[in-house]
């Protein structure tokens, strides 16, 4: 049960259902101080004053920092990691961002002052008791308003709210393209606002001594890289910061970087001489926590009189928010590859503005920027399809990229390595019962019921950047009693790391599973890591252990001699499947070689993938409507996908489903709202912010269509994302097709009930132009 293939349950769950999992808010530090975050209630306001010092006198107050106070101790400031060309050419515009607002705030949510108190409650009393003087701003929270000539400036040292504008691709061939095209397909596609969510809000434990200097606790799915931002902003040397991660507690990307309230819990416990806990609270989430995907793309696909593309012209206006971070610049360029597809279009063109509003910023959520990429291509195809006639499944066929045709480089920026396009959509279709929906649609409607089928065929880089891999960082230490120990640079939240990784030692060493310890998310137990995101670590993390293995059993083979006691020569010994063996046939197993080694050996790894992946699928869903409500079911989901090769089954079908969920959520029910003319939140609870629930979801029929790749020693591709990517494009797609017999051919996202029954009453919603 613990070979590569094999559906080993994840042993990282009895912990976590028996409730000893050690999340961020079960520690609690001695003589520690609890922090509050004052925060902005305006979207856009001139902090004229603020008043501290009847709240400084409060009960358990110990200490009350401001803006002010952040400037004068020399912090520095948050600058995004990733830049792009300014609007005009020259420098992406980054505004100046403290932890602390001091002279503006330009969002609701701003952090304005902390208050750190001996309890929560003293904390959050004086917080209210601040007295805080506001002059409030135009303020603008739409991204398309936002570019008028007209707009208010959220940045009033920046003239036309634009940071950014990276464009790719052949602009002119796109042009000439749609210029002779048989048909051309035009769109404005909305791609909602959303959040994480996760199971626990963020949180941090933070001190700080004069010898060891900052230790932080939190959730995460990067130390090192938190670390690296941290020091940047604390003005420290990175090993005079420690990270600890230990459960996550959800992330999906959000958790993913420093945030303003990590430094300012790091500044408090040195100013104070105390260690700080912070909690968010869940509205408080809804405020601080990074939003995700919010754009309008303006999408042309052009096809010839056969029905094959020629050309696709997409602009995109992306929502950055108004404080950046430093991931908020990554989504919206970073995967704009995927809007290539899997198909053979001669001509792309691809621009991307990034644009300043008065809201939270934006960051990578699962996907980053995979799931919007994929929506536009899928969503353009069926507006096409329905334009001309042809059926959407054998639109996608005829363009489909041949797996022949690997390497197969595409109008813009991937190069695809493997797969099988047309096997997997063909799977998928039989699965499904594809041609057998217009019968299911007649039973529905019998019913008084709308049944629709959408499809997509998603495709995403993974383990990225395309052109060289992040390596990963690895420890290795085994003992010749047989036990071992593996420390890792990725960081688990919820992919089954311990699982995974113990499966591929099992595999390649014989090793027994229980004798493993696994570790990871302590920068001062690894000093170099990279972390997990981008549907990396399997690859990654398995490049690097398979070259410590090699490391390792090339260390060995004097042992393995001895071990043979039959005068064998080192040089004449290989390894391979589990055994040391030498040219005469002789041989011992890893864990008996092992047994001679004269003491433990230790090896280090750093190795990444040669080249990034490309995991691919096809996602079929089908729902039914009740057109006098406007409620959605889903009914039948299908998903084939090709992750490469599969080293736990179970793990792989628990990242799709999941993601599916998520993406199913955000066609259908999820969005961050904001008031257009005041910039208020509109949606910073439960009550307003809903998510599915498992009796939202039908089963999801998850079927393997492996083609191993060839960029990495595993021939994995990456599972993290795919869920997600494909469930966006195919949960609209079947709801327009479920509307599109009374007259409804498109319905931007999410798709509430609300929504659909004014659609159907005639009050459409629809985008296209």
């Amino acid at each position: 049960m613990w070979k590569i293939g094999d559906a080993q349950p994840r042993i990282e769950d009895p912990k976590l259902v028996r409730g000893e999992g050690a999340y961020t808010d079960d520690r609690r530090a001695a003589n520690g101080l609890f922090m509050y975050v004052l925060r902005s209630t305006a979207a856009s306001a001139r902090l004229d004053s603020m008043d501290i010092e009847a709240a400084r006198a409060m009960p358990g107050v110990v200490e009350i920092l401001t803006g002010a106070d952040l400037v004068a101790d020399g912090l520095g400031t948050i600058r995004p990691r990733i830049s792009h060309p300014g609007p005009d050419g020259g420098d992406m515009r980054v505004p100046e961002i403290f932890a602390l607002a001091t002279d503006l705030v330009q969002f609701v949510g701003h952090p304005i002052a902390i208050v750190l108190a001996e309890t929560q409650s003293q904390a959050e009393d004086a917080a209210e008791a601040i007295d805080l003087e506001l002059t409030e701003r135009p303020a603008t929270t739409d991204v398309l308003k936002a570019i008028a000539e007209d707009a208010p400036k959220v940045w009033p040292d920046l003239p036309d709210n634009r940071c950014y504008r990276v464009e790719k691709g052949n602009g002119a061939a796109v042009e000439a393209a749609i210029e002779t095209a048989a048909h051309v397909s035009r769109a404005r596609l909305k791609i909602s606002r959303v959040t994480a969510v996760a199971l626990e809000p963020r949180a941090a434990v933070a001190s700080w001594s004069e010898d060891a200097g900052y230790t932080i606790e939190l959730g995460t799915q990067s130390p090192h890289r938190i670390r690296d931002d941290l020091a940047k902003v604390m003005n420290e040397p990175s090993d005079r910061i420690r990270v600890v991660a230990k459960e996550t507690g959800g992330s999906f990307g959000m958790k993913n970087f420093a945030y303003t309230e990590y430094s300012l819990a790091l500044w408090a416990a040195r100013r104070t001489g105390r260690p700080v806990q912070w909690l968010a609270t869940r509205t408080e989430s809804f405020l601080a926590d990074s939003h995700a995907r919010e754009q309008w793309a303006d999408a042309t696909l052009a096809l010839d009189s056969e029905g094959r593309f020629t050309a696709l012209d997409v602009t995109i206006y992306a929502a950055l928010g108004a404080c950046m971070g430093p991931s908020t610049t990554h989504p919206q360029v970073a995967n704009l590859g995927g809007l290539a597809g899997v198909y053979r279009t001669p001509a792309i063109r691809a621009v991307v503005e990034g644009i300043f509003v008065n809201s939270q910023m934006v960051a990578p959520y699962r996907g980053a920027g995979r799931p919007e990429a994929t929506y536009v291509i899928e969503r353009m195809i069926d507006i096409a399809a329905a334009e001309t006639g042809w059926d959407r499944a054998e639109l996608r066929r005829i363009n489909l990229i041949g797996a022949d045709e690997m390497p197969y480089k595409t109008g813009l920026i991937f190069t695809y390595d493997s797969g099988d396009f047309t096997g997997v959509l063909d799977r998928a279709l039989d699965a499904a019962d594809w041609s057998g929906f217009p019968a299911r649609r007649d039973e529905a409607a019998a019913r008084g019921r709308l049944r629709g089928i959408g499809i997509a065929n998603p495709i995403e880089i993974a383990g990225g950047p395309a052109n060289k891999p992040h390596p990963e960082f690895i420890t290795l230490r085994v003992a010749p009693q047989g036990n071992a120990s593996l420390v890792v640079g990725s960081c688990d939240s919820g992919q089954g790391h311990a699982t995974a990784f113990r499966q591929l030692l099992v595999d390649r060493l014989g090793l027994d599973p229980e004798a493993v310890d696994f570790s990871f998310g302590d920068t001062g137990a690894l000093a170099q890591g990279t972390g997990t995101f981008g549907s990396r670590s399997l690859s990654a993390v398995g490049a690097a252990l398979y070259d410590g293995i090699d490391q390792l059993t090339d260390q060995m083979r004097p042992a393995a001699a001895q071990a043979m006691g039959n005068g064998a020569e080192a040089s004449d010994i290989t390894f391979a499947d589990g055994l040391f063996m030498t040219s005469q046939g002789d041989s011992v197993t890893f864990l008996e070689a092992l047994a001679a080694a004269p003491k433990p050996i230790e090896i280090e790894s750093h190795a990444g993938a040669e080249g990034a992946t490309f995991p691919n699928g096809c996602h079929v869903c089908e729902i039914e409507v009740d057109p006098e409500t406007g409620q959605v079911e889903v009914v039948n989901y299908t998903v084939v996908d090709d992750v490469g090769t599969v080293i736990n089954p179970l793990l792989v079908k628990g990242q799709i489903a999941g993601g599916v969920a998520q993406g199913l959520g955000q066609a259908l029910m999820e969005e961050i709202l904001y008031d257009p003319e005041t910039g208020q939140i509109l949606s910073a609870t439960f009550m307003d912010y809903a998510m599915p629930r498992a009796a939202d979801l039908p089963g999801i029929d998850i079927i393997s269509f492996p083609v191993p790749t060839l960029m990495n020693p595993l021939g994995a591709k990456g599972a993290g994302e795919a869920g997600t990517v494909g469930a966006l494009a195919a949960g609209i797609s079947a709801v327009a097709d479920a509307l599109s017999p009374r007259g409804v051919t498109h319905l931007d996202m999410p798709a509430t009930p609300s929504a659909i029954w004014r659609a159907l009453e005639g009050n459409s919603l629809a985008s296209i132009r």
